[in-house]
């Protein structure tokens, strides 16, 4: 049983509500309440009574709640502790990013913080509302997420402070020899990932469209886009080598500028971070 699935529980038996739950940790109400579900699946049981008003944990996992959460506040030290007595913490930085920019982006700015800072990284790769329960539950010290105009940061105002890294575009791609006529073939982002949410919004075609291919990954549509298989919207720093290579074209379609942007936890930050946080806006460009 992991610290923030814990946390998790008691914020539900603390309020009594699971979107108040959600507001205590500073994640939308759809997202806690996936947690909420894997946590179930995890244990194999229900922790939660819904019927009831307000939500009250059942019978067997109510006798449990005194150990809940002992083991919650134990946990808690003994992961303070050894942050407060590895040396080598005081060095090392764990970085949550969108799988996207893990692929393109990311191996320059976790080089960058090597070379010049002499940090120790470590890089790991999710979807966004991942990413932000690893910077709540302090399993990352900051993320680096792309975001556009009509996006909003999760949580209470004040919770997270933000750095704008710089841009990119999520472009349209296809192969050099796919016909482009309606109806036009497409390769699709799943609806419940960020990249899908956006298109959908933000990608307006005005002629017809047919669904070729889906895939939660930008590596896999940049591929197959390269195969022939229709066109599919990539980062454009994904997309470059192989737009100058001329493996893929750029067709004439609707595509949407990016802010990469770093996000932290406000409070007190070690020195490893506030150095990396210095160094950031240096390292995309």
């Amino acid at each position: 049983m992991r610290l923030e699935w814990l946390e998790d529980i008691l914020a539900v038996v603390d309020t009594g509500s699971l979107s108040e739950a959600a507001e205590r940790r500073n994640l939308t109400q759809s997202a806690f309440s996936r947690r909420v579900r894997m946590i179930e699946e995890h244990v194999g049981v229900p922790l939660f009574d819904r019927a009831r008003k307000p939500v009250q944990l059942t019978p067997a996992t109510a006798a449990q709640e005194d150990h809940i959460r002992a083991l919650a506040a134990d946990l808690r030290s003994l992961v303070n502790e050894l942050r407060s007595q590895t040396a080598t913490a005081q060095n090392h930085i764990v970085i949550a990013s969108q799988h996207a920019i893990a692929t393109s982006m990311a191996p320059k700015i976790v080089q960058n913080l090597i070379a010049q800072d002499g940090l120790t990284v470590r890089l790991r790769s999710a979807n966004l509302d991942q990413c932000y329960g690893m910077l709540i539950a302090r399993e990352a010290d900051l993320t680096i997420t792309y975001r556009t105009a009509g996006d909003t940061t999760p949580g209470r105002d004040g919770f997270f402070e933000a750095l704008d890294l710089g841009t990119d575009s999520l472009i349209p791609v296809c192969a050099p020899d796919l016909r482009l006529s309606a109806p036009l073939p497409v390769i699709a982002y799943p609806p419940d990932v960020y990249l899908g949410t956006l298109t959908e919004r933000d990608i307006t075609l005005g002629f017809p469209f047919e669904k070729r291919a889906e895939t939660a990954l930008t590596t896999s549509v940049l591929e197959l886009a390269k195969a022939g298989v229709g066109v599919g919207w990539v980062p454009k720093s994904l997309a470059i080598a192989a737009l100058e290579a001329g493996v893929i074209v750029q067709p004439d379609l609707p595509q949407i500028l990016l802010t990469i942007a770093a996000v932290r936890l406000t409070g007190v930050h070690s020195t490893a971070e506030n150095r990396a946080w210095a160094r950031l806006p240096q390292t995309v460009g």
